[in-house]
């Protein structure tokens, strides 16, 4: 895998997009459409594209009668069983206006740090991007505990995009781009850059934020974006209204360099 500029982005051979809760859930589920739209066109090009998807959790909530994330395994788990189908049929729904097949991928953090089914993972995942299969990936909640889950998505996408070897990580939120302090803080300043082995000084990211839907926030799409970048792949992080510029290499959000001699090894 040669190391992808900015400016290569929209010839990027396989891409991996992560979405989160807040993006395509609950009042946003709306934005699911135009997502599609961008990894469609992605894939009409040539590209091969998986799509790591939150949200099995916050789509089984209303059918759980339930207004709050909820904080207990059981339930999270619970909800996580109804809302899984649920995400992936609207995601195939959608994927059928361009007779784009999805493929459903579920991980816990131990099939990726043991080596047989983190290569069992990997074969899969190659032979349906071989097919023309577009594998939607998401945490398997119904089985994962509190002791061994990836914490969140953003780390879930970085360490797929490594097990495929992707080109492209593109990491989405409701954010346009990373900033210096939390955007809607006086003297927040945009950063369009991050380069190889950055370590951001001065910049303020604020605690992990856990919002009605889902969890993370800007310093986990940090940690994702450098275990990324050292693996060889180029990340940009921006926001899910985006996408579509993103993928067709518009000047949007802000972009990780990849490391030109990438680390072997990730787990």
């Amino acid at each position: 895998m040669n190391s992808l500029s900015r400016e290569q982005i929209s010839s990027a051979a396989r891409i991996v997009v992560k979405v989160g809760s807040s993006s395509i859930s609950g009042d946003n589920s709306h934005q699911i459409a135009p997502l599609v739209d961008a990894l469609a066109a992605a894939h009409a090009r040539g590209a091969e594209v998986v799509l790591v998807s939150s949200g099995a959790i916050a789509t089984g909530m209303p059918y759980l009668r339930l207004s709050d994330r909820p904080t207990d395994l059981a339930t999270q788990q619970a909800a996580a069983s109804v809302g899984q189908s649920l995400l992936i049929s609207q995601y195939q729904n959608s994927l059928d206006r361009y007779d784009i097949v999805a493929g459903q991928v579920l991980l816990t953090a131990g099939d990726l740090e043991n080596p047989t089914p983190r290569s069992n993972a990997r074969r899969a995942m190659d032979r349906l991007l071989d097919l023309r299969i577009l594998p939607i990936v998401n945490e398997n909640d119904t089985v994962a505990t509190h002791e061994i889950r990836f914490g969140d998505n953003d780390r879930l996408a970085a360490l797929v995009a490594a097990l495929v070897g992707a080109d492209l990580l593109l990491l989405l939120s409701d954010v346009d781009a990373l900033y210096t302090r939390p955007p809607d803080l006086p003297g927040a300043e945009r950063v369009s850059y991050v380069a190889s082995g950055d370590s951001l000084p001065g910049m303020e990211f604020g605690s992990t934020s856990v919002n009605g839907v889902g969890t993370g926030g800007a310093s986990t799409k940090v940690s994702a974006a450098r275990l990324a970048a050292a693996a060889g792949t180029g990340v940009l992080v921006t926001a899910t209204t985006l996408a579509a510029e993103a993928l067709r290499g518009g000047g949007v959000g802000t972009w990780f360099e990849p490391a030109a001699a990438p680390f072997a090894r990730v787990w």
